[in-house]
């Protein structure tokens, strides 16, 4: 029996180029349309020549930052999820008003109204796909750095304690199953990489 799972796990598999891969939508029809999402039903033509069912929820897109002080502290927002029911620790973030809207304006439009921020700089670090098997939603990712302090403008069923701590414990909070966001995760290992690399480099 052994012998026979190895055997098979050997046989050589068929390889198919992209193109090949690819679903091709030729229909689609609106389940729910709200104020963040629009879900759809879109049927597809598969690789193989036979059609499928995809339910797709549709995003504006969204830009998270990570601000980062001089001393290596970071600035995280805490708040209640009420979708998981707990108080989360993420970097501060928020969606984008249009699907065209550049997602910098959002993103230093975000830092201001969550942590009352301005930044000097805001390096993109990367564009991330949060859930491609069902959403098309994609989060741009900045490193904000030149921080001044000014007043926060959340909005008005915005509810957020802000946290400073050093970048070294945040991401030792990812370890420990305390930040389980995943735009946190992406954004904190983000900005920690950049920094090191930077250091590194003088």
């Amino acid at each position: 029996m052994k012998g026979d799972r190895t055997d098979n796990a050997l046989r050589p598999v068929s390889v198919m180029n992209d193109n090949e891969l690819r679903e091709v939508p030729f229909a689609s029809e609106d389940i729910y349309k709200g104020v963040i999402l629009h879900a759809q039903r879109w049927q597809v033509h598969c690789a193989n020549g036979m059609d499928a069912v995809r339910e797709i929820v549709l995003h504006n897109g969204a830009a998270a930052i990570v601000p980062v002080f001089e001393d290596g502290t970071v600035m995280l927002v805490r708040q209640h999820r009420v979708a998981i029911d707990e108080i989360t620790l993420e970097v501060p973030a928020g969606k984008l008003d249009f699907p065209e809207e550049p997602p910098l304006h959002c993103a230093i439009r975000e830092l201001q109204e969550e942590t009352g921020l301005s930044a000097s700089e805001m390096l993109l670090l990367s564009g991330i796909h949060t859930t491609p098997g069902f959403c098309n939603e994609r989060i741009f990712i900045y490193l904000a750095r030149g921080l001044s302090q000014g007043e926060t403008h959340p909005d008005a069923d915005e509810f957020l304690n802000l946290t400073r701590l050093p970048l070294s414990e945040a991401l030792a909070k990812i370890d420990d199953g305390e930040i389980t966001d995943s735009k946190t995760i992406c954004a904190l290992l983000l900005a920690d990489r950049v920094l090191r690399q930077e250091a590194g480099a003088k």
